[in-house]
């Protein structure tokens, strides 16, 4: 009789493996999954066999290489205000039909502060080229939103996720030095590189996850295998690959009944103008946070500068986290002239469509839709 395979996110071999695998293989490897394994000091087929039970059951979510689209799309967060009878619809339709829409995020706030009536988050990417304020222009008028607000990145200070890895850190936990802070200008890629990047960004099925994941990518491509992995390293060169990460589904409970997390909130900060890089790299060089932007809000949102997001799954942690970011900025001489938090609910996670190609398919398609509406 065969033992089950463990599949649960805090069984200890699999949060050895998850630690590493979430957000710690950077760039591109043409064996992504010997770097887990020797990161995480376990036998190869081990880490295989984990992931791949653990994809399959859904609590990993998806394996995938990800791209710093910020530098291959036009990318903003995006903020939503529509009839609370519309949400519902709205949130569906961006999470089902809107292949350019990333993060999709219902969000609350404690009390009634500014810009707490856009209850709908998102995170929207067109190619270089295409109007972010035309596409959700597009998306207004077939959800019914009211207003929506642009806001996006002038810099990155964290961006990963390792929930595993932060779900026992202190707050004020963080690093030595400030965060540095990535930009987002554009890159321009040939036709080849173009396809390589897409065979590469597509999620591993659980039959490729096996020591060499990319050969038939390769092939399906059209390139030899050497071709192929030439083409990769480029386009990791070109700072347009991020990391190669295994996904968990950390906001629904597994079988079991286990989350990874139960409360994410959306930190906001106001600082003065001129101190977003200074600001921006204190509050990235926190271990909790898994993003962390210079945006601006604009008065909708109190002016703010400076966001990022903490998970948790106890919201007491999560404010814990917060107050602790707040000390520290003070003690940093840093004034902050207003801050918020907006809490996640219901939400969806899913990699933004950034073909040119898929952009211009879907919206011939939705034309038809608008006129009839």
């Amino acid at each position: 009789m065969s033992v089950p395979i463990p599949i649960e996110h805090d069984e200890e071999v699999n949060a050895r493996i998850l630690a590493v695998s979430e957000d710690l293989v950077s760039g591109f490897h043409k064996q992504p999954f010997h770097v887990i394994a020797r990161e995480a000091e376990l036998p190869l087929d081990m880490v295989l066999t984990r992931i791949r039970a653990m994809l399959e059951a859904g609590v990993i979510r998806r394996v995938r290489q990800t791209l710093l689209s910020t530098r291959l799309a036009h990318g903003a967060l995006v903020a939503w205000r529509l009839p609370e009878s519309a949400l519902t619809r709205a949130f569906d339709f961006m999470a089902q039909n809107d292949p350019f829409s990333g993060h999709v995020v219902l969000r609350s706030t404690d009390s009634a502060i500014s810009g707490s009536d856009y209850r709908l988050w998102t995170t929207v990417k067109v190619p270089h080229g295409e109007s972010l304020d035309e596409h959700c222009g597009v998306l207004a008028n077939l959800v019914g939103a009211e207003e929506f607000l642009l806001m996006p990145a002038r810099g990155v200070f964290t961006l990963g996720v390792g929930h595993v890895r932060r779900k026992n850190l202190e707050p004020g936990a963080r690093s030595n030095q400030p965060a540095r802070m990535t930009t987002t200008a554009a890159v321009s890629l040939s036709d080849e590189e173009w396809q390589v990047l897409l065979a590469i960004k597509d999620e591993l099925l659980p039959e490729e996850i096996r020591p060499d994941p990319w050969t038939d990518r390769a092939r399906t491509a059209g390139l030899s295998p050497s071709r192929f992995f030439d083409i990769a390293h480029t386009l990791d060169q070109k700072s347009v690959l991020g990391r190669f990460s295994t996904f968990l589904e950390h906001v629904k409970p597994s079988k079991a009944g286990k989350r990874v997390t139960r409360f994410n909130g959306l930190f906001h900060w106001a600082v003065p103008p001129g101190r977003e890089l200074e600001a921006g790299g204190e509050v990235g060089r926190h271990h909790c946070m898994t993003h962390a932007y210079w945006r601006e809000g604009g008065p909708r949102f109190g002016n703010v500068n400076i966001m990022g997001v903490v998970h948790g799954t106890e919201k007491d942690k999560v404010l814990a986290h917060k107050t602790a970011i707040d000390t520290h900025l003070a003690q940093a001489g840093i004034p902050v002239r207003y801050t918020a938090v907006f809490w996640g609910g219901r939400s969806e996670i899913k990699p933004s469509e950034i073909s040119p190609l898929a952009y211009r398919d879907w919206h011939a398609r939705h034309q038809n839709r608008q006129r009839n509406q």
